[in-house]
Protein backbone atom coordinates (compact mmCIF):
# COMPACT_ATOMS: atom_id res chain seq x y z
CA UNK A 1 0.00 0.00 0.00
CA UNK A 2 1.21 3.63 -0.62
CA UNK A 3 1.35 5.69 2.58
CA UNK A 4 2.66 8.59 4.29
CA UNK A 5 5.89 7.36 7.08
CA UNK A 6 7.84 9.43 8.87
CA UNK A 7 11.80 7.96 10.01
CA UNK A 8 12.77 10.47 12.21
CA UNK A 9 11.21 13.56 14.04
CA UNK A 10 11.61 17.45 12.16
CA UNK A 11 9.00 19.41 10.28
CA UNK A 12 6.90 18.59 7.29
CA UNK A 13 9.72 17.99 5.16
CA UNK A 14 9.93 14.23 6.91
CA UNK A 15 6.50 13.55 5.79
CA UNK A 16 7.91 10.86 3.30
CA UNK A 17 5.42 8.72 0.68
CA UNK A 18 6.45 5.34 0.83
CA UNK A 19 5.09 1.85 -0.48
CA UNK A 20 4.51 -0.88 2.83
CA UNK A 21 2.87 -3.86 3.09
CA UNK A 22 -1.29 -3.76 4.47
CA UNK A 23 -1.82 -3.75 7.80
CA UNK A 24 -2.72 -7.04 9.29
CA UNK A 25 -5.64 -7.05 11.86
CA UNK A 26 -5.33 -8.20 15.35
CA UNK A 27 -6.37 -7.48 18.96
CA UNK A 28 -10.18 -6.94 17.73
CA UNK A 29 -9.30 -4.05 14.77
CA UNK A 30 -10.93 -3.65 11.67
CA UNK A 31 -9.33 -3.06 8.53
CA UNK A 32 -10.81 -0.09 6.69
CA UNK A 33 -9.65 0.68 2.96
CA UNK A 34 -9.18 4.21 2.80
CA UNK A 35 -10.44 6.84 0.57
CA UNK A 36 -9.76 10.02 2.39
CA UNK A 37 -8.06 10.73 5.52
CA UNK A 38 -8.23 14.03 7.73
CA UNK A 39 -5.11 16.38 8.76
CA UNK A 40 -4.97 17.81 12.35
CA UNK A 41 -3.36 20.40 13.86
CA UNK A 42 -2.00 17.43 16.32
CA UNK A 43 -0.48 15.74 13.67
CA UNK A 44 2.36 18.39 13.33
CA UNK A 45 2.98 18.13 16.74
CA UNK A 46 2.98 14.24 16.64
CA UNK A 47 5.36 14.32 14.01
CA UNK A 48 7.73 16.25 15.49
CA UNK A 49 7.31 14.50 19.03
CA UNK A 50 5.72 17.20 21.05
CA UNK A 51 3.00 15.69 21.41
CA UNK A 52 0.79 15.20 24.31
CA UNK A 53 1.70 11.20 23.87
CA UNK A 54 5.50 10.13 22.91
CA UNK A 55 5.54 9.35 19.40
CA UNK A 56 7.89 6.53 18.13
CA UNK A 57 9.81 5.67 14.92
CA UNK A 58 8.62 4.64 12.07
CA UNK A 59 5.54 6.16 12.32
CA UNK A 60 2.39 6.76 10.16
CA UNK A 61 0.42 9.33 11.57
CA UNK A 62 -3.37 10.43 11.21
CA UNK A 63 -6.04 9.94 13.09
CA UNK A 64 -9.28 10.78 11.23
CA UNK A 65 -9.83 8.01 8.17
CA UNK A 66 -13.53 7.70 5.60
CA UNK A 67 -13.49 4.53 3.51
CA UNK A 68 -14.93 1.52 2.96
CA UNK A 69 -15.21 -1.99 5.14
CA UNK A 70 -14.87 -5.28 3.55
CA UNK A 71 -18.44 -5.90 2.81
CA UNK A 72 -18.70 -2.19 1.27
CA UNK A 73 -20.06 -0.56 4.00
CA UNK A 74 -19.25 3.54 3.91
CA UNK A 75 -17.60 4.50 7.32
CA UNK A 76 -15.40 7.09 8.87
CA UNK A 77 -13.40 6.33 11.79
CA UNK A 78 -10.98 7.20 14.71
CA UNK A 79 -8.04 5.44 14.29
CA UNK A 80 -4.81 5.39 16.74
CA UNK A 81 -2.31 6.19 13.97
CA UNK A 82 -1.69 4.64 10.40
CA UNK A 83 -4.09 7.09 9.06
CA UNK A 84 -2.60 8.41 6.41
CA UNK A 85 -2.51 5.40 4.47
CA UNK A 86 -4.32 3.58 1.34
CA UNK A 87 -5.78 0.77 4.28
CA UNK A 88 -5.75 1.66 8.46
CA UNK A 89 -7.13 -0.75 11.30
CA UNK A 90 -10.27 1.03 13.28
CA UNK A 91 -11.77 -0.53 16.51
CA UNK A 92 -15.05 -1.58 15.88
CA UNK A 93 -16.33 1.08 18.79
CA UNK A 94 -14.80 3.86 16.43
CA UNK A 95 -16.48 3.36 13.41
CA UNK A 96 -19.39 5.39 12.32
CA UNK A 97 -21.47 4.53 9.75
CA UNK A 98 -22.12 7.10 6.40
CA UNK A 99 -25.11 8.30 4.41
CA UNK A 100 -24.12 9.43 0.96
CA UNK A 101 -25.36 12.80 2.05
CA UNK A 102 -22.57 13.41 3.94
CA UNK A 103 -19.19 13.71 1.80
CA UNK A 104 -15.81 12.49 2.79
CA UNK A 105 -14.98 16.00 3.69
CA UNK A 106 -17.81 16.67 6.06
CA UNK A 107 -16.93 13.12 8.00
CA UNK A 108 -13.43 13.82 8.56
CA UNK A 109 -14.05 17.64 9.67
CA UNK A 110 -16.62 16.03 12.34
CA UNK A 111 -14.28 13.41 13.83
CA UNK A 112 -11.55 15.03 16.17
CA UNK A 113 -12.61 18.77 15.74
CA UNK A 114 -16.20 18.24 15.63
CA UNK A 115 -16.02 15.71 18.41
CA UNK A 116 -14.08 18.25 20.39
CA UNK A 117 -15.82 21.14 19.79
CA UNK A 118 -18.72 19.47 20.90
CA UNK A 119 -17.17 18.47 24.30
CA UNK A 120 -15.55 21.56 25.02
CA UNK A 121 -18.95 23.86 24.85
CA UNK A 122 -21.07 20.59 26.21
CA UNK A 123 -18.70 18.31 28.72
CA UNK A 124 -16.12 21.34 29.43
CA UNK A 125 -17.87 24.42 29.79
CA UNK A 126 -21.60 23.88 30.32
CA UNK A 127 -22.38 26.70 28.16
CA UNK A 128 -25.47 27.88 29.08
CA UNK A 129 -27.77 29.99 27.36
CA UNK A 130 -26.97 33.95 27.04
CA UNK A 131 -23.51 33.60 27.96
CA UNK A 132 -20.49 34.89 26.10
CA UNK A 133 -18.05 32.90 24.05
CA UNK A 134 -14.70 33.90 22.48
CA UNK A 135 -13.29 31.47 20.07
CA UNK A 136 -9.75 31.63 19.09
CA UNK A 137 -8.46 29.96 15.85
CA UNK A 138 -11.93 30.93 14.89
CA UNK A 139 -11.30 29.86 11.12
CA UNK A 140 -9.70 26.60 12.30
CA UNK A 141 -11.43 23.20 11.78
CA UNK A 142 -12.11 23.61 15.46
CA UNK A 143 -12.82 27.13 15.40
CA UNK A 144 -15.51 26.79 12.74
CA UNK A 145 -17.54 23.83 13.94
CA UNK A 146 -17.62 25.60 17.44
CA UNK A 147 -19.20 29.39 16.00
CA UNK A 148 -22.08 27.01 15.02
CA UNK A 149 -22.72 24.80 18.11
CA UNK A 150 -22.32 28.25 20.12
CA UNK A 151 -25.08 29.98 18.07
CA UNK A 152 -27.08 26.88 17.53
CA UNK A 153 -27.17 26.44 21.48
CA UNK A 154 -28.04 29.98 22.32
CA UNK A 155 -24.67 31.52 22.87
CA UNK A 156 -25.68 35.56 23.74
CA UNK A 157 -22.56 36.97 21.96
CA UNK A 158 -19.70 34.45 19.83
CA UNK A 159 -16.85 36.71 19.53
CA UNK A 160 -14.24 35.46 16.92
CA UNK A 161 -10.45 35.83 17.37
CA UNK A 162 -8.63 35.10 14.08
CA UNK A 163 -5.14 36.13 12.53
CA UNK A 164 -6.35 38.15 9.42
CA UNK A 165 -9.36 39.77 8.23
CA UNK A 166 -10.35 37.34 5.56
CA UNK A 167 -10.66 35.08 8.61
CA UNK A 168 -12.79 36.96 10.37
CA UNK A 169 -15.26 37.95 7.62
CA UNK A 170 -15.29 33.78 7.05
CA UNK A 171 -16.15 33.63 10.91
CA UNK A 172 -18.43 36.24 10.91
CA UNK A 173 -20.00 35.00 7.94
CA UNK A 174 -20.55 31.75 10.04
CA UNK A 175 -22.49 33.58 12.68
CA UNK A 176 -19.82 35.11 15.12
CA UNK A 177 -21.14 38.23 16.53
CA UNK A 178 -17.85 40.24 17.12
CA UNK A 179 -14.71 40.01 16.13
CA UNK A 180 -11.51 40.27 17.15
CA UNK A 181 -8.03 40.74 15.28
CA UNK A 182 -5.42 37.95 16.99
CA UNK A 183 -2.45 39.37 17.78
CA UNK A 184 -4.11 42.74 19.22
CA UNK A 185 -1.95 44.72 21.44
CA UNK A 186 -4.26 44.34 24.66
CA UNK A 187 -6.01 41.01 23.71
CA UNK A 188 -7.50 41.41 27.17
CA UNK A 189 -9.11 44.65 26.80
CA UNK A 190 -10.12 43.37 23.21
CA UNK A 191 -11.93 40.72 24.23
CA UNK A 192 -13.66 42.50 26.46
CA UNK A 193 -14.69 45.57 24.33
CA UNK A 194 -15.83 42.85 22.00
CA UNK A 195 -18.34 41.65 24.94
CA UNK A 196 -19.51 45.40 25.82
CA UNK A 197 -17.23 46.50 28.40
CA UNK A 198 -17.48 43.22 30.06
CA UNK A 199 -15.71 39.89 31.30
CA UNK A 200 -16.34 37.22 29.29
CA UNK A 201 -17.94 33.50 30.46
CA UNK A 202 -16.07 30.89 28.15
CA UNK A 203 -12.70 31.19 26.18
CA UNK A 204 -11.82 27.93 24.13
CA UNK A 205 -8.60 28.68 23.83
CA UNK A 206 -5.45 26.61 21.71
CA UNK A 207 -2.80 29.14 20.66
CA UNK A 208 -1.23 29.39 24.38
CA UNK A 209 1.58 31.89 25.53
CA UNK A 210 0.51 34.99 25.99
CA UNK A 211 -2.83 34.27 24.44
CA UNK A 212 -3.89 32.10 27.04
CA UNK A 213 -2.70 34.93 29.52
CA UNK A 214 -4.87 37.39 28.33
CA UNK A 215 -7.77 35.18 27.87
CA UNK A 216 -7.48 34.29 31.38
CA UNK A 217 -7.73 37.76 32.31
CA UNK A 218 -10.16 38.75 30.24
CA UNK A 219 -13.10 35.88 32.37
CA UNK A 220 -16.13 36.98 34.38
CA UNK A 221 -16.49 35.27 37.88
CA UNK A 222 -17.76 32.41 36.85
CA UNK A 223 -16.07 31.99 33.78
CA UNK A 224 -14.40 28.38 32.14
CA UNK A 225 -11.57 28.83 29.77
CA UNK A 226 -10.75 25.40 27.99
CA UNK A 227 -7.34 24.84 26.71
CA UNK A 228 -7.40 22.27 24.04
CA UNK A 229 -3.88 23.29 22.28
CA UNK A 230 -0.70 25.56 22.13
CA UNK A 231 -0.13 26.38 18.41
CA UNK A 232 2.20 28.87 19.44
CA UNK A 233 4.29 25.96 21.24
CA UNK A 234 4.60 28.67 23.79
CA UNK A 235 2.99 27.49 27.00
CA UNK A 236 1.43 30.65 29.26
CA UNK A 237 2.13 31.25 32.38
CA UNK A 238 1.83 29.30 35.09
CA UNK A 239 -1.77 29.47 37.24
CA UNK A 240 -1.62 30.26 40.61
CA UNK A 241 -4.53 28.44 42.66
CA UNK A 242 -5.47 31.71 44.80
CA UNK A 243 -5.76 33.69 42.04
CA UNK A 244 -8.42 31.01 39.94
CA UNK A 245 -10.45 31.48 43.89
CA UNK A 246 -9.87 35.43 44.04
CA UNK A 247 -12.20 35.68 40.53
CA UNK A 248 -13.79 32.23 40.95
CA UNK A 249 -12.54 31.50 37.31
CA UNK A 250 -12.03 27.55 36.14
CA UNK A 251 -9.38 26.39 33.67
CA UNK A 252 -10.34 22.77 31.87
CA UNK A 253 -7.93 20.51 29.71
CA UNK A 254 -9.45 18.83 27.37
CA UNK A 255 -7.92 16.01 24.81
CA UNK A 256 -10.31 13.85 23.22
CA UNK A 257 -8.17 11.08 23.10
CA UNK A 258 -9.80 10.42 27.18
CA UNK A 259 -12.92 9.49 25.39
CA UNK A 260 -11.81 6.77 23.31
CA UNK A 261 -11.68 4.15 26.43
CA UNK A 262 -16.26 5.77 26.79
CA UNK A 263 -16.72 5.71 23.10
CA UNK A 264 -20.29 4.65 23.32
CA UNK A 265 -20.99 7.71 25.66
CA UNK A 266 -18.69 9.83 24.89
CA UNK A 267 -18.37 9.47 20.74
CA UNK A 268 -21.09 7.63 19.35
CA UNK A 269 -24.24 9.43 20.52
CA UNK A 270 -22.15 13.03 20.15
CA UNK A 271 -20.97 11.54 16.33
CA UNK A 272 -24.51 10.52 15.77
CA UNK A 273 -26.07 14.46 16.41
CA UNK A 274 -23.61 15.70 14.24
CA UNK A 275 -24.28 13.47 11.26
CA UNK A 276 -27.93 14.61 11.32
CA UNK A 277 -26.97 18.28 12.18
CA UNK A 278 -25.02 18.03 8.74
CA UNK A 279 -28.04 16.12 6.45
CA UNK A 280 -30.43 18.30 8.14
CA UNK A 281 -28.29 21.22 7.01
CA UNK A 282 -28.02 23.13 10.26
CA UNK A 283 -24.43 22.22 10.44
CA UNK A 284 -21.64 23.42 7.66
CA UNK A 285 -18.62 21.68 7.98
CA UNK A 286 -16.09 24.04 5.96
CA UNK A 287 -13.59 21.62 4.39
CA UNK A 288 -10.45 24.25 3.10
CA UNK A 289 -8.38 22.21 1.09
CA UNK A 290 -7.93 18.97 -0.35
CA UNK A 291 -4.41 17.48 -1.17
CA UNK A 292 -3.27 14.45 -2.80
CA UNK A 293 -1.65 11.62 -0.54
CA UNK A 294 1.66 12.76 -2.05
CA UNK A 295 1.26 16.18 -0.32
CA UNK A 296 0.85 15.81 3.15
CA UNK A 297 3.72 17.78 3.70
CA UNK A 298 2.35 20.58 1.80
CA UNK A 299 -1.05 20.25 3.73
CA UNK A 300 1.02 20.32 7.46
CA UNK A 301 2.90 23.52 6.12
CA UNK A 302 -0.34 25.02 5.60
CA UNK A 303 -1.11 24.90 8.90
CA UNK A 304 1.69 25.48 10.90
CA UNK A 305 1.95 28.84 9.41
CA UNK A 306 -1.74 29.66 9.61
CA UNK A 307 -2.47 29.19 5.65
CA UNK A 308 -5.22 27.20 5.80
CA UNK A 309 -9.55 27.38 6.77
CA UNK A 310 -11.47 24.79 7.82
CA UNK A 311 -10.63 20.84 7.61
CA UNK A 312 -7.67 19.94 5.96
CA UNK A 313 -8.07 16.54 3.78
CA UNK A 314 -5.88 13.70 1.90
CA UNK A 315 -6.92 11.86 -1.01
CA UNK A 316 -5.39 8.88 -0.55
CA UNK A 317 -6.63 7.60 -4.01
CA UNK A 318 -4.95 10.68 -5.83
Amino acid sequence: MRAIQITEFGGPEVLKLVELPDPVAGDGLVPVDVDSAGVNYADTHQVEDSYLAKSSLPMIPGTEVVGRLEDGTRVAGLATGGGYAEKALVHPGLLFPLSDAVSDGQALALMVQGLTAWHLLRTCTHLQAGESVVVHAAAGGVGTLAIQFAKHWGAGNVIAVASSEEKLQLAKDLGADNLVLAGADDLKSALEAANGGKKVDIVLEMVGGETFDASLAALAPFGRLATFGMASRKPPKPINAGDLMSRSRAVIGFWLAHCFGNAEKMLQPQMAELLGMVEAGTLKPLVGGTYPLSEAAAAHQALRHRGSVGKLVLDVKA
